[in-house]
């Protein structure tokens, strides 16, 4: 509407100079502007911008050659040049946009060489009088026009910039509510795991019977098993990366996995399937994540006993190939279950995707298994495969590249250290009382002396009026937590050992155990043999 009303302006220009050609052009020119405008309101808006930057350019280019050089009108086509980014969007159509930017340039190019007689040849009345009005106007309508198009790319531009801080500053608060509370969930489902794994270590350290031994171990695996699913699950920048750390520490294979047939045979004796378990008794020792290769295996024997109602699980581990250093290892698992369709066979490795819906209805499932393993097992260096079919089962497999290790190199993994602590001293400062229980008791089995404190406001009074060796300090407790204590010991006490004792995975909580002067921090739940190491590491550099 506005260059039809600029048209109707230069119309009446036109007619005041007497230049009927020019007018009668003029006025056509009008009708299809407003053709335009009522395309474009009818529905057919790409049809009406189109035609209407082809009439523009053209209009501009036919009163350029009517007029002359030095009326000056082709600097209409400067604007001309900006129009196509406020009638297109330039995500979806920039092929339009170069197209209709281009246009300007091709006709300004031919004016140029056709001495600005494009498309008509004509000598004007009283041309210096003519030309000298124009001309004026030109310049004129062409700067008013290019300052309001910046003043309007300025206002989008400016309203662009304010949506997209309004929308990032959404995104981040989104993004610190979901880490709050995997946060949160980490803590309280890390705390009741603790008393798993350390009453597990604690069963183990006093003298079961042999029949008891098998289901202790299982019992500490498993509670392993499930904190490596939580460090995946709620350590939400894990979630989102690809990146994984691998520690590799030296293996004998046959007997770290030796739990995964006692963890999973109740499940199958409840379906009344078989759980087969073959590995090649000559793989030497190897140089491996144990808990990610486990991790592997778990999810995929998981998967394969829940889409199994007849027949087998087969778990199978085989040597392949082996040089003086390094061996190939393949791991199948086979199983006799449903299959799966031959076109589902790329996406059920998409987080959150399964098979089918029935499948999700029937089966239950994240649809976080075979995405985790996919990433762990790329990260090794590798890529699992599929051989599936509906009804006749499925078989996954990989083939890892291993350094060998040496017994030695083993033994020093698998030493178990001797702790005497007598005549150390130790605060433990904690709320829960399952997790209170248990620590104390691994604590005092190597001599520690150990006081608790059930608040950070205890705590730190406690450290003002007695002599400790070390503090563990949890880190979310009533009255005053974790953080501020360790800020108000430093405040009377530089020099004691201060180690949070953290539930949370989250880098934030790193940072905060550093700023607030703590020596580091032990995740719960914890490694008894960790915890042990790290406190005489602690007491011997103080």
């Amino acid at each position: 509407m506005i260059c039809m009303t600029m048209t109707i302006l230069w119309l009446a220009m036109a007619v005041s100079l007497k230049i009927n050609t020019l007018s009668n052009y003029l006025f056509v020119a009008a009708v299809l502007f407003l053709t335009c405008a009522i395309l474009s309101k009818n529905g057919y808006p790409k049809i009406a911008r189109a035609l209407f930057l082809l009439l523009f350019n053209c209009s501009i280019a036919f009163v350029s050659s009517y007029l002359g050089k030095d009326a000056s009108v082709e600097f209409f086509l400067i604007f001309a040049i900006g129009l196509p980014f406020v009638f297109f969007s330039f995500s979806r159509e920039k092929i339009q946009i170069i197209l209709f930017c281009l246009l300007p340039f091709i006709f300004w190019v031919l004016l140029y060489f056709t001495n600005f007689k494009l498309f008509i040849d004509i000598e004007l009345n009283n041309p210096v009088k003519t030309r000298n009005i124009v001309y004026y106007v030109s310049i004129t309508t062409t700067l008013l026009f290019v300052v309001i198009q910046l003043i309007y790319y300025s206002y989008i531009n400016s309203n662009a910039n304010k949506s997209a801080h309004s929308t990032k500053q959404e995104a981040i608060d989104a993004s610190d509510a979901k880490s709050r509370f995997l946060s949160t969930m980490s803590h309280e489902i890390r705390t009741p795991l603790s008393a798993v794994i350390g009453l597990s270590h604690i069963l183990t350290d006093n003298n079961p019977r042999k029949d008891q031994v098998q289901n202790i171990e299982a019992l500490n695996y498993s509670g392993k098993i499930l904190l490596n699913l939580l460090n995946n699950v709620l350590d939400f920048s894990k979630i989102q990366s690809t990146t994984i750390e691998l520690d590799n520490i030296p293996v004998d294979i046959s007997e770290a996995i030796k739990q995964i047939k006692k963890i999973h045979e109740a499940s199958c004796l409840r379906k009344r399937i078989v759980m087969n378990l073959e590995i090649d008794t000559d793989i030497p020792f190897v140089w491996l994540d144990i808990v990610r290769f486990n991790q592997i295996i778990n999810n995929l024997v998981t998967n394969a006993i829940k889409f199994t109602d007849k027949g087998s699980v087969t778990l199978k581990i085989t040597k392949v190939n082996q040089t003086k250093d390094s061996l190939d290892l393949l791991t199948e698992i086979i199983d006799t279950g449903i299959g799966i369709p031959e076109d589902k066979h790329n996406t059920i490795w998409e987080a959150f995707t399964q098979a089918s819906n029935t499948t999700n209805r029937l089966y239950g499932g994240t649809g976080l298994g075979l995405p985790i393993v996919k990433s762990i097992v790329e990260a090794m260096g590798s890529s699992v495969l599929i051989e599936s079919e509906p009804e006749k089962g499925s078989r996954f497999y990989f083939q890892l590249n291993l350094k060998l290790a040496t017994e030695q190199e083993l033994l020093k993994t698998t030493y178990k250290k001797e702790h005497d602590f007598k005549g150390k001293k130790i605060l433990l400062v904690e709320d829960n009382l399952i997790n209170l229980m248990v620590g104390k008791q691994i604590l005092e089995k190597v001599n520690l002396k150990v006081e608790v404190a059930r608040d950070g406001l205890t705590a730190v009074n406690m450290v003002k009026e007695n002599h400790f060796d070390i503090v563990l300090m949890d880190i979310q407790m009533p009255i005053m937590d974790g953080y501020k204590a360790s800020k108000e010991i430093r405040k009377f006490n530089k020099d004691i050992p201060i180690f949070a004792l953290s539930a949370s995975v989250f880098l934030q909580v790193k940072s905060k155990i550093e700023d607030c002067g703590m020596n580091g921090f032990i995740y719960k739940p914890f490694d008894p043999d960790d915890l042990l190491n790290q406190i005489e590491n602690a007491i011997i550099n103080r």
